[in-house]
């Protein structure tokens, strides 16, 4: 065997990698299948759907003998990373089949992409590998591109030649910041290189310092512009504005979701090396990432941008976890994915042909004015995930930023929990924004209709708000299944 493969891959138990290996299996079954028997909607939903279940399934009840075979890791970060990728990925596709026909579901090729996607940021959180973590990085970045572009709007094409410019000065300062950790350590996996730093610095070798800073720089520019950490965040908000509701609503939740997993493994690598710089520098970011976004989000009049900055202001929750440890991180991520997934259902059902002859999809706090009048069940299921994405208890998020700001106190912080508790108070202005548009003002002269809903995606939307509604007792599963 080749020795880098079996560097890799010492006795590997196929195990680990089979939801990996069920991705890509099934994006090339599809390839075929699509070239050979013609293209079917409903059939590549249904088979990619299942590929996706089972990846779910077997990931919930996969029993690692080790928390690492060879690179490929089973820890609890990875497990988990890889669970809410699979799970959102599904959830997301089921939206797929909706009434309407728009042209991005109905190209052949979108569903085979989205499945090497899905394997890209599988492999990302399955390794702490830097040149497998690069590997999954570009193969999913270019899938995603592609997606951006079938969709045949000219704002869709506008997000994807953004989203490729940026992915590719991703990968510049990736693969710098990958050459000088081997300069430094000799070592590309993760843990070897923390292992390398610190006996680097505690013998105080010359010329150390600025190559590791360096080094620290450029991996945070690469993995920052993936989970949107300010000032890498500016593609975001466009590349909504050019994507249907269903995949916007992905690149909220997965992206953030792998790329959250991989900060959480070079960060713990870096630190107590030069620890105290790092978590000044960090904990500026983060504030940054809470705060600016938040701000952005007051002047929005689309509901979608304000949704994408509303999932920056997340993101800067969640990688305060990652700052403190892990201990919050997962739990805050699946109420989000949760929330977030329902509230891009709602968007997508009142999407109508109209939207998809436009050149990008609008979707103006006007439009849902009255919405209580004219669909009651929408506005009820819609100010469930507004009222959760605010923080208001007893929904989800409630009960996440309580998780995030209980440990980030307990590592005795106090300029976090003040940015957060400020932050939330700032939030809750552009979320109520839209709940008095829908119950408090007249029906626009077009009011939406449910153009775009069939039982899928209701069924999706209106699990979502019920875990939303009672993620007390989910977040209390999750834990209790964790601890097992």
């Amino acid at each position: 065997m080749n020795p880098l493969i079996s560097s890799l891959m010492p006795e590997l138990d196929l195990q680990t990698l089979m939801p990996l290996f069920m991705s890509v299996g099934g994006g090339i079954f599809l390839l075929l299948l699509n070239v050979g028997r013609g293209f079917s909607k409903s059939l590549s939903v249904a088979i990619a759907g299942l590929i996706l279940a089972f990846s779910v399934l077997w990931i919930a009840f996969y029993n690692p003998p080790t928390d690492s075979i060879g690179d490929f890791l089973t820890d609890g970060a990875s497990l988990s990373g890889q669970l809410f990728i699979a799970l959102a990925s599904l959830l997301l596709l089921l939206l797929a089949l909706s009434k309407e026909k728009f042209s991005e579901f109905e190209t052949p090729e979108f569903y085979p992409l989205y499945l090497f996607m899905v394997a890209g940021f599988l492999l990302m959180v399955s390794t702490d590998h830097l040149l497998l973590i690069l590997l999954g990085l570009e193969s999913a970045s270019l899938a995603m591109c592609v997606l951006m572009a079938i969709n045949h709007k000219s704002t869709g094409i506008e997000a994807a030649i953004k989203y490729f410019t940026m992915s590719v000065l991703a990968g510049v300062f990736f693969v710098l910041g990958v050459a000088l950790l081997y300069l430094l350590t000799g070592h590309l996996d993760l843990s070897a290189v923390g292992d390398g730093l610190r006996s680097v610095f505690f013998h105080h070798e010359p010329k150390v310092l600025p190559l590791f800073f360096i080094a620290l720089a450029c991996m945070l520019g690469a993995l920052g512009f993936k989970v949107s950490l300010v000032p890498f965040h500016t593609w975001m908000p466009d590349i909504y504005e050019g994507n249907s509701p269903v995949f916007a609503g992905f690149i909220s939740i997965v992206p953030k979701m792998a790329g959250l997993v991989v900060i959480l493994r070079v960060l713990y690598a870096f630190m107590n090396t030069e620890s105290f710089a790092i978590e000044n520098l960090y904990t500026a970011l983060i504030a940054l990432t809470i705060t600016i976004p938040n701000a952005m989000a007051l002047l929005q009049k689309d509901v979608k941008r304000m949704m994408a900055y509303s999932s920056i202001s997340h993101t800067g929750f969640a990688l305060a976890c990652v700052l403190q440890g892990a201990g919050a991180l997962f739990s805050y991520w699946l109420l989000f994915l949760i929330t977030n997934i329902g509230a891009f259902a709602i968007l997508w059902i009142i999407t109508n042909q109209e939207d998809a002859r436009q050149d990008g999809y609008a979707y103006p706090y006007e439009r849902f004015n009255g919405l209580i009048q004219t669909k009651p069940l929408l506005a009820i299921l819609s100010a469930i995930f507004l009222c959760s994405l605010a923080g208001i208890p007893p929904f989800s998020m409630f009960w996440g930023k309580v998780l995030v700001l209980e440990q980030v106190i307990g590592q005795h912080q106090v300029f976090l929990p003040i940015v957060m508790v400020l932050n939330s108070a700032v939030s809750a202005v552009y979320y109520l924004r839209l709940l008095v548009a829908m119950f408090f003002k007249a029906p626009s002269a077009n009011p939406p209709i449910a153009a775009n809903a069939t039982p899928a995606i209701y069924a999706v939307s209106t699990a979502m708000a019920f875990l939303c509604a009672f993620s007390v007792f989910v977040l209390q599963f999750y834990l209790n299944s964790n601890q097992a």
